[in-house]
């Protein structure tokens, strides 16, 4: 069979129009997936399809955003421990991509595993460990019956597959990612999404930070600069919590949070201008015992990234050392293309 009739006869299976179903629920759980981060697969020997780059998994039911790929190459390239990434825009299967989408970053993660179902997720309970220190162990001790693989941050795409690969084996099907989320794996959709909602229901805390409303002097504050208020209250008790507040200042704990709303979070002092200075622009300023601001023209995934930090924080353990990204490891991410161009996208985006 060619690769184009195996591309076609892979989306009439009933297991595409499952993915695209699992796709909007996750997408659509902001505890799993903001804005447009995450992605999903399904694949049959060379034949993939998977998420586009930049596409919103909530909009999975509306738009045609799957992107077929012929992953025998790519998979070859993995076996043979190619230290370069090649372009993922030359395994698509031209034809069968009429809207010229570009696959996901994380099309190389979804080959180099074995299973036909590939779900990755942003999943904040699973973040709020993946950033501890011992992290490692404290997932290991919560899933102890679960065979998990634990990968330590590497940057996202080629260098994480390559490291999924000596860190799973075959039977793997649970991988979390430090400072980055949750990839599970399955023989079909329902079963990959059932081991999904298990793990992150396993990893959420007993007790989860809560939520707490801007003061109202916050307004008066912005007013006239720019800034705004915050619409989530998860979001604002990242200014008005202490703890919370060491937390989140400093350098940034994930990379979505860098791509979208720039490095870390810049704690605004009293009587300080709240336009940032230095540096790559940061979106979320926090001002203690006001609440936390964000450009008046952010986008809807600066919103959704906002919201998460608040989601990771309430989660993070008590007394956890956190793990952050180098200002080398920001760095190979805001100089990749492949975020050059989803922060294009993201700016465009009404």
């Amino acid at each position: 069979m060619s690769i184009a009739a195996a591309i076609d006869t892979l989306r009439q299976a009933d297991d595409y129009a499952a993915l695209i179903a699992a796709s909007n629920r996750l997408g659509t759980d902001p505890l799993q997936v903001q804005g447009p981060g995450g992605n999903t697969s399904l694949k049959d020997g060379e034949a993939m399809w998977i998420k586009a780059s930049g596409t919103w998994l909530a909009h999975a039911r509306d738009r045609d955003m799957m992107v077929p790929c012929n992953t025998g190459v790519l998979r070859r390239a993995l076996e043979a421990e190619a230290p370069e990434a090649p372009e993922m825009e030359a395994f698509v299967v031209g034809d069968a991509n009429p809207l010229g989408l570009r696959p996901s970053i994380e099309t190389a993660v979804h080959a180099a595993l074995d299973w036909p179902v590939v779900l990755h997720t942003h999943c904040v309970a699973t973040i709020a460990l993946a950033i501890c220190r011992d992290g490692r162990e404290r997932i290991a001790a919560a899933l102890p019956n679960e065979r998990v693989a634990f990968v330590p941050y590497v940057k996202p795409g080629w260098d994480l597959a390559l490291a999924i690969r000596k860190a799973a084996d075959r039977e793997t099907r649970i991988v979390v990612l430090g400072n980055h989320g949750l990839v599970v794996s399955g023989p079909t959709v329902a079963e990959a999404e059932g081991l999904l909602r298990m793990v992150s229901a396993t990893l959420q805390p007993a007790s989860v930070r809560g939520s707490m409303a801007a003061a109202p002097a916050l307004e008066d504050r912005l007013r006239g600069t720019g800034w705004i208020a915050a619409p989530d209250p998860i979001t604002h008790a990242l200014a008005l919590d202490p703890v919370r507040l060491e937390t989140a200042v400093g350098a940034t704990l994930y990379p979505d949070h860098l791509i979208f709303l720039g490095p870390g979070c810049r704690q605004v002092l009293e009587h300080a201008p709240p336009a940032d200075t230095g540096g790559a622009p940061r979106k979320l300023l926090l001002f203690p015992g006001l609440g936390a601001a964000i450009p008046a023209d952010a986008t809807a995934s600066d919103l959704a990234l906002a919201r998460c930090l608040g989601d990771v924080l309430a989660r993070v353990p008590d007394e956890a050392e956190l793990m952050r990204l180098s200002p080398e490891e920001e760095a190979a991410l805001l100089d990749w293309d492949a975020e050059k161009y989803r922060q294009s996208l993201n700016r465009a985006a009404p």
